[in-house]
């Protein structure tokens, strides 16, 4: 479910110090209730996940219509990426992030981990069109529970970046997320041993 900007403004993340020149593009709230001690069981998941591997027929074939078209027009070279184009978020990091655990390596997706806390962790990644950061939060609730939520900013490479993240938003909203949001639930259900289906 889609969230408004100030789910994310409002709290006290740590991002908000790395980003102040960024975009805060979506926020979602993610289907993954758990306790306390859950948060890295998430980080974990979302490191590990391939988009290629959907569920969805339409997202696997979204992201293979990406990646072609990135490799076609060199959208996703070394040379367009962090340390390159731009420089990675890691030397924005004040002392204490810059000690505090960066977050599991990414199996399939092209991002890296920027820091990880007991409820907050970011990850960062960059090509030709924009410099993008994931967001996830652990965020209590008023019964004691507690529950994901999912931001992500970006920073626009000029006007043609600007031009390709409006051009890619409809899809992102309509396909892209909540088949992503179903897959997220299905897996999160699997390693907790629920066994109750997952919304359609």
């Amino acid at each position: 479910m889609r969230l408004p900007n100030t789910a994310h403004t409002s709290l006290p993340w740590r991002i908000h110090e790395l980003t102040r020149d960024f975009r805060l593009e979506d926020v979602w709230a993610l289907p993954t209730p758990g306790g306390p001690d859950d948060f890295p069981r998430l980080v974990q998941q979302f490191a590990s996940g391939d988009p290629s591997q959907s569920s969805s027929g339409a997202a696997r074939t979204l992201w293979a219509l990406r990646l072609k078209v990135g490799e076609l027009l060199g959208w996703d070279a070394p040379e367009a990426g962090l340390g390159s184009r731009v420089p990675t978020l890691r030397d924005r990091l004040p002392a204490d992030l810059r000690d505090a655990p960066s977050g599991p390596d990414f199996d399939a997706l092209p991002a890296t981990s920027l820091y990880l806390l007991e409820d907050e962790w970011a990850a960062e990644a960059a090509n030709r069109t924009m410099h993008g950061v994931m967001h996830l939060g652990w965020v209590p609730d008023e019964t004691g529970c507690y529950r994901a939520q999912m931001a992500v900013l970006v920073k626009p490479n000029g006007l043609f970046g600007t031009a390709y993240m409006a051009a890619i938003r409809p899809f992102r909203h309509l396909v892209f997320y909540p088949a992503v949001m179903r897959q997220i639930e299905r897996q999160w259900r699997a390693r907790a041993g629920d066994s109750t289906p997952a919304h359609a």
